[in-house]
């Protein structure tokens, strides 16, 4: 077997592995990053899926998360210099439609209160934004750190110096909160719920989770400031422009090669094994992997310390989700017009029907009356399709991997997304959908269905179908995630694990990989020490 010699190894070249090769390389490392798929990205892609013309975000789309992180802030001069280019609004970015009405979300926050019909309502949503603005830093800030004993500890003075204790106390209490008890504790109509609640489903929580009381308002925060950001032309072309900025600082990328085996020599990590090659690694190897994989396949099980076993032993699925794509004749036009021009739709009773809908997924029925997540990418980027027409991007968020039964009594399944139950619930959905903009049935020129078998047939890191990297339950998150203590670290030198299985969880901030790497760059305590001890000695000597 032949052996290459790196610095670094990454092994899974999605959205965090990407930005840990990138970032090691651009400081001066030898890496290696490597993937079983033929294509680098995850769950990152755009393909013609309808029709000639019509490009489809084929699974992820939506990037406010990345552009308003430190992945961005280090990477995004050298992806924009390499052809990256987002499509974005000044206006609305996200609505809600059910029959208790229609709600729109603006950039601008004062805009979107005005519309609330209670004026309790609009002075709430002002002060909880005010109030999340003015926790931002310590918010931001546990997101954007590694959460251990050292991190918290500093993290706590520095809210407790900040905000004092009530102001400490209560935005402990928030986190601790569900979306439902938010909402209910704060709001009077019903515009907040509809509009934030079903944002939860997008970090794999639901209205009932403890965090949500905290994820709701940095959900609205996020979008007021940054938008719903897409990728001009498609979700490829910024693969394109990391493939680029990769090359360019000099990263072997190994693609439709399958990672069989992690090296663990004295306690350390030393390489990664492909079929007919190894690559060693002398500083680093970092797994973006599912936890399961990589404590129970990639690990030899002598290697596995106690932490990472109960990590493995621990993961907990999230619901499985599913994505729809059609090519369409025309824009959607909904019956309440304010719709048509909003990127991102929610069809659904906000908490209600979200709660109902989740708790008949987590029992292994399909839901009858989803969430529907509608989005209109053309709104924003008319390049996506034939002059006139139009696509449309729909991701179903709370749905069972193997489905036992149907909670509506009108779909028969087998345990698994047949043919025909895939058709069945697609035909719910449009129905859903058609109820607030009739006629689109006729509009529908092709479409494409990836059922949660077919999501996990195309990534192996959504175990049942979870694109999310596991539950999000508050025992899952946080320091917790992914099931112990570990974090990035795993418990073997030179060895860490990164990716949506790790804090700070699923989404495109590419938060691990950022972390991670940064750890990996910044001096050591005991280098610092040297370096302190050098500088004493230079001044001395020099005078």
């Amino acid at each position: 077997m032949s052996t290459r010699t790196f610095d670094a190894v990454v092994v899974g070249a999605g959205i965090n592995g990407m930005i840990a090769a990138a970032e090691l390389a651009g400081a001066g490392w030898s890496v290696a990053l490597v993937d079983e798929r033929q294509k680098l990205g995850g769950f990152i892609a755009s393909d013609s899926l309808t029709r000639p013309g019509f490009v489809h975000d084929t699974f992820s789309s939506w990037h406010p998360l990345f552009v308003t992180g430190g992945a961005y802030a280090a990477l995004g001069d050298d992806l924009h210099r390499h052809g990256l280019a987002y499509s974005n609004s000044d206006g609305a970015v996200a609505g809600a439609v059910s029959d208790r009405g229609v709600a729109v979300a603006h950039r601008d926050p004062t805009k979107t209160a005005d519309s609330f019909e209670h004026q309790h309502d609009r002075v709430a949503y002002a002060a909880m934004l005010a109030e999340l603005e003015s926790w931002s830093p310590h918010v931001f800030g546990a997101l954007g750190s590694e959460l251990r004993p050292f991190d918290l500890a500093r993290l706590g003075v520095s809210m407790a110096r900040a905000l004092g204790k009530d102001a400490s106390i209560d935005m402990l209490r928030v986190a601790a909160q569900s979306g439902r008890a938010l909402i209910r504790e704060r709001f009077r109509g019903f515009e907040a719920d509809h509009l934030w609640s079903p944002w939860l489903l997008h970090a794999g929580l639901s209205p009932d989770h403890a965090t949500g009381g905290l994820m709701l308002p940095i959900m609205a925060f996020t979008m007021h400031a940054a938008g719903l950001p897409v990728v001009t032309g498609g979700a490829d072309n910024f693969v394109t422009a990391f493939a680029r900025v990769l090359n360019e600082r000099g990263v072997t990328v190994v693609l439709g090669e399958s990672a069989t085996h992690i090296e663990i020599r004295s306690g350390r990590a030393v390489a990664v094994h492909l079929a007919d090659e190894r690559l060693s690694a002398t500083r680093a190897v970092l797994s973006s992997t599912a936890t399961p994989r990589l404590y129970d396949e990639l690990l030899d099980p002598s290697a596995v310390p106690a932490a990472g076993r109960r990590a493995a032993d621990r993961h907990r699925p999230g619901r499985a989700a599913m994505q729809l794509h059609f090519a369409l004749d025309r824009p959607v036009r909904w019956s309440d017009s304010r719709l048509d021009d909003v990127p991102l739709i929610h069809i659904g009773n906000g908490a209600s029907s979200i709660g109902i809908a989740c708790a008949q997924a987590e029992s292994g029925y399909l839901p009858a009356d989803p969430t529907i997540v509608v989005g209109q990418q053309c709104v924003l980027d008319p390049s996506r399709a034939p002059t006139g027409k139009a696509t449309l991007w729909v991701q179903l968020q709370e749905l069972p991997f193997a489905p036992k039964g149907d909670a509506a009594g009108s779909i028969s399944t087998d345990g698994t997304w047949s043919t025909g139950t895939t058709a069945a619930y697609v035909d719910r959905v449009l129905d859903s959908i058609e109820r607030f903009a009739p006629g689109l049935r006729a509009t529908v020129l092709d479409s494409y269905s990836i059922s949660p078998t077919a999501l996990t047939a195309a990534n192996a890191n959504a175990i049942a179908g979870d694109p999310y990297g596991g539950a999000a339950d508050i025992d899952q998150s946080l320091l917790w995630r992914p099931g112990t203590g570990t974090g990035h670290r795993t418990g073997i030198d030179g060895l860490f694990h990164i990716g949506a299985f790790t804090h700070p969880g699923p989404g495109l901030g590419g938060g691990s990989g950022h972390l991670v790497a940064q750890r990996l760059l910044a001096p050591s305590r005991r280098t610092r020490g040297m370096n302190r001890i050098r500088g004493a000695i230079e001044k001395l000597t020099s005078k």
